[in-house]
């Protein structure tokens, strides 16, 4: 190996997932804008393809060893949940949820809106109705 560890290729693997900490947000806001604003599949089609390498790379790392998994033996004798399985929702919580999910919704729905203003603000006036006739302020 390059630097005398064994676990370069690993590391190489966790490089998009370190990557996509800082810029994967923004990237993220751009594909929700960019859904909102295109019509058509291929939009969606990028916006699952563009975090799959990095979000898939950090999954096995959280996953694996799967020795982690093993669930413990409890005092009466009944198998409890594996330690592992909150680190594992949490890191769901946050990097799926918190990095992936809801960057694009925002940008999704922050479109949306801007949409729907910049329609209304453009669509036309419904016509007026005739000006009521001015009345005389002696006619009683």
């Amino acid at each position: 190996m390059m630097f005398g560890y064994a676990d370069e290729g690993r590391a190489l693997l966790v490089l998009p997932a370190l990557l996509w900490v800082p810029f994967g947000p923004f990237a993220m806001i751009a594909m929700g804008v960019w859904c909102a604003c295109v019509p058509g599949r291929l939009p969606r089609l990028w916006s699952l393809l563009v975090p799959l390498v990095p979000v898939t790379a950090s999954a096995v790392v959280m996953a694996f060893p799967l020795s982690r998994w093993d669930r413990p033996v409890l005092e009466d004798g009944t198998l409890g949940t594996p330690e592992h399985l909150h680190d594992f929702l949490g890191y769901l919580a946050v990097y799926v949820g918190g990095i992936t999910l809801l960057p694009w919704l925002l940008g999704y729905g922050i479109a949306r809106v801007a949409r729907l203003a910049r329609a209304r603000r453009r669509a036309p006036r419904p016509p007026r109705g005739p000006d009521p006739a001015p009345t005389h302020p002696d006619a009683s």
